[in-house]
């Protein structure tokens, strides 16, 4: 599968042969999924042991851009990185050596493909989307037993990995809700299995589990993490709206709540008064619309093309189309027209909205789509559509 199509099926990606419909609908945050396949290659082209070993090798790690892991003995930041906190490679490679997990963290930050891959999901899913890579010797094993506060899909890319799934002692945990070794006791594996490179696991938060190499070839995998608001999030968005317009919910509470002897017949009494005003207050779309909009600044914007390009906006009668999977949302403010999209906001006069208009419905453009501006501006809109990559050039 190629990187065009995983853009344009990205569950297709991770879940084949299973559906996406039925994935949500029977495993989405209820249970674990494996995707057995015999497809080798399959997550090559996101990433491979060689690209690991180039990117150790030729970049200067500052400190919290690579880890290392090993469960016993365990292994911390000072035995593979030097004084001033830069990552040691020498120490690296020995570690490696040694039995210890190389972990780089958020490397969609820094790699195009992976960048590109985890924005396709984003799109799909309306959640943060973060990869750490996992590079692990043979017969080895970075973590001890535990559980992720985030969902998590496992793509197997190089090697195999032995893995054992437990309990789940906490249903759906908090984000920061993280495992406490001892607090929960293991016990025995509930699955095990062997995930070869081409193969995808999905593990749902608060499900213990652990994970080694299988076999004498190095791992190499890529967990992906999903990163979502909850619906506790958004009824504690809820009840602050409310709050705001209602100044009894910002009153004190009742002077010496505290002392023992503090009567609480009057706050039960009060509390049920505050409640029924949420009950007939709460407004769902002004909530759902400010998760809407810090979603999508929160979204890293997209400009591949935009430098090496730099005259594309000036050739007469060129023509643009939406950028794949840009994330936007059209507001008016006053006498302009506002795109929400990654980053924050883009700003255009009012009269430019029929042609912003096209372009996010998925049309195409050119200048002349904004024949209520002046030269000038029609020129100047279309050179901000595509800086900011809102656009990009029509084949």
């Amino acid at each position: 599968m190629s990187d065009q199509q995983w853009m344009q099926d990205v569950l297709g990606y991770l879940l084949d042969p299973m559906k996406p419909e039925e994935f949500l609908a029977d495993y989405h945050e209820k249970k674990a999924f494996i995707a057995h396949r015999k497809d080798p290659e399959r997550y090559r082209p996101l990433l491979s042991i060689q690209r690991i070993d180039d990117l150790i090798s030729g970049m200067d790690f500052q400190p919290g851009m690579l880890d290392m892991a090993r469960s016993d003995p365990p292994i911390s930041r000072p035995d593979y990185s030097f004084e001033s906190g830069m990552i040691d490679r020498g120490a690296v490679a020995r570690n490696f050596q040694q039995g210890a997990t190389i972990v780089l963290p958020q490397l969609h930050q820094v790699d195009p493909t992976l960048a590109g891959f985890t924005r396709s999901i984003e799109s799909l899913l309306s959640c943060h989307v973060q990869t750490n890579i996992y590079l692990t010797p043979p017969e080895a094993q970075g973590f001890k037993t535990h559980y992720d506060d985030h969902d998590v899909f496992v793509l197997q890319v190089e090697g195999s990995k032995s893995w054992r799934l437990y309990d789940t002692p906490v249903q759906n945990p908090y984000r920061g809700e993280g495992f406490q070794p001892g607090a929960h006791e293991v016990g025995e594996p509930v699955q095990e299995f062997v995930l070869h490179a081409g193969e995808c696991a999905y593990v749902p938060r608060g499900l213990m589990h652990d994970a080694s190499t299988h076999g004498h070839d190095v791992s190499l995998h890529i967990t992906v993490g999903l990163i979502v608001k909850t619906w506790a999030d958004l009824m504690l968005e809820v009840v602050s709206d409310v709050a705001l317009r209602r100044p009894e919910f910002r009153h004190a509470l009742p002077v010496g709540f505290a002392r023992p002897d503090f009567d609480r017949t009057q706050s039960a009494i009060h509390f049920k008064t505050l409640m029924a005003a949420i009950n007939s207050e709460a407004d769902l779309d002004s909530s759902y619309d400010i998760f809407v909009d810090n979603f999508i600044r929160s979204r890293t914007p997209n400009t591949h093309g935009t430098i090496v390009n730099l005259d594309t906006p000036n050739k007469a009668g060129q023509r643009y189309r939406l950028r794949p999977l840009v994330p936007w949302r059209l507001a008016e403010d006053g006498d302009e027209v506002v795109i929400i999209t990654a980053g924050g906001e883009v700003r255009f006069p009012a009269a430019a909205e029929p042609g912003l208009h096209i372009l996010l419905d998925g049309g195409e453009i050119s200048e002349s789509s904004f024949a209520d501006l002046d030269e000038d501006q029609r020129r100047e809109t279309v050179k901000k559509l595509f800086a900011f990559g809102l656009c990009t050039p029509a084949e």
